[in-house]
């Protein structure tokens, strides 16, 4: 039976990524970075990654890692989408390392896990952010004949590329290739158009069969467990809207004590709730490689950014005109909500999966 509780392990897990985030990358603080310095903090990955030991979470112990499961994965994952926190780690500790592991334990791969483990060097498939692991496109070839691959996600920050090439996957160092940032509509998770030339000098880690299904397989992980960063984001936009409308008065009252808002939060309680269940079911299923994960991803993904989506656009509403300045970080939650709601897939794109995995056919017109 699936267990969706959280371990004590787990528990102390999230209690530690908790603190670390909220001394080193407060909500409240985000505006202001991405005004300044940019998103991205190096001291922060390096905390997450090395000192916590976030980056290895997926990597057996004999390669380096911590021989976790997909389950704490997911409680990190949790975590950064509470705060929105701009670091590679679904692409690199997850996709990424998801892919290389699926290559099998021996060979280049091994000493690259070894690598993105320990948090020295982070790692991104060269493939869009919308790429599914049953994308109509060849992900051998997914660049096309234009050469350039685009949306990208997290390029910029990453040491080596993981590109797909009709004769297999290859580990290419991002100094070698042409990564042109792209404005994205959230800037906490930063796009880049990438273009490697043939003649680049790269590692071939696998044949063209073998990387076909890797690349699947490290998309289906980050699938799974994109729908719990999408809970966190939905459970921080809930408390942050039960918390304004306690302390905002009108008419002498709480606004939150008035009917009509009460029962906006309770319905989005609710929904909130069954995302919940349905991350914790697709993080499950990826630990234990189970037979119906495909299935459990794409009801996961078809509720949980729909969820995230609305928990956003009420938190918004809900504060009022404080929602709709830039001071206030609601308006990130937001867009991260509608990028997240079309990577690795859009909700239409995963209820056709359910419908083709539980054989519930569509009418017909």
């Amino acid at each position: 039976m699936t267990d969706l509780l959280y371990s004590e392990t787990e528990s102390d897990l999230r209690a530690a990524v908790r603190a670390l985030l909220a001394d080193r990358a407060a909500p409240a603080a985000l505006p202001g970075r991405l005004e300044g310095r940019g998103p991205h903090d190096a001291e922060l990955w390096r905390a997450l990654a090395g000192d916590i030991g976030a980056a290895g979470l997926l990597v057996p112990e004999k390669l380096g890692g911590q021989g976790a499961s997909h389950r704490e994965a997911a409680v990190v994952l949790e975590e950064l989408g509470r705060a929105v926190t701009p670091l590679p780690y679904l692409t690199s500790s997850v996709v990424a390392t998801r892919t290389l592991l699926a290559l099998g334990p021996s060979g280049e791969a091994a000493g690259l896990l070894a690598d993105l483990a320990s948090g020295r060097r982070t790692a991104v498939l060269a493939v869009p952010l919308t790429a599914t692991d049953a994308t109509s496109a060849d992900p051998a070839d997914p660049a096309g004949p234009a050469g350039a691959i685009p949306a990208v996600a997290d390029a910029v920050l990453a040491d080596v590329l993981l590109v797909p090439r009709p004769d297999g996957l290859h580990a290419v160092e991002a100094a070698d290739a042409d990564i042109r940032p792209q404005t994205p509509l959230d800037l906490t998770r930063p796009l880049a158009a990438v273009t490697v030339a043939a003649t680049a000098p790269g590692t071939r880690l696998a044949d063209a069969g073998t990387s076909r299904a890797a690349i699947r397989s490290g998309l289906l992980s980050g699938a799974g467990l994109l729908a719990s960063e999408q809970l966190g984001l939905a459970e921080w936009c809930l408390e942050e809207a039960v918390r304004h409308t306690r302390t905002r008065h009108q008419f002498n009252r709480p606004v939150g004590s008035f009917q009509a808002l009460k029962h906006r939060m309770a319905e989005l309680w609710l929904e909130v709730a069954g995302a919940r269940a349905a991350a914790r079911n697709a993080a499950d299923a990826l630990a234990t490689d189970s037979p119906d994960a495909p299935l459990a991803v794409a009801v996961a993904q078809a509720y949980c950014s729909r969820v995230a989506v609305h928990a956003a656009e009420e938190c918004v509403q809900l504060h009022g005109g404080i929602g709709m300045t830039w001071e206030h970080p609601a308006h990130l939650y937001l867009k991260r909500a509608k990028s997240d709601q079309l990577a690795f897939g859009a909700p239409g794109h995963h209820k056709d999966t359910v419908a083709a995995l539980a054989d519930l056919p569509a009418p017909t017109p």
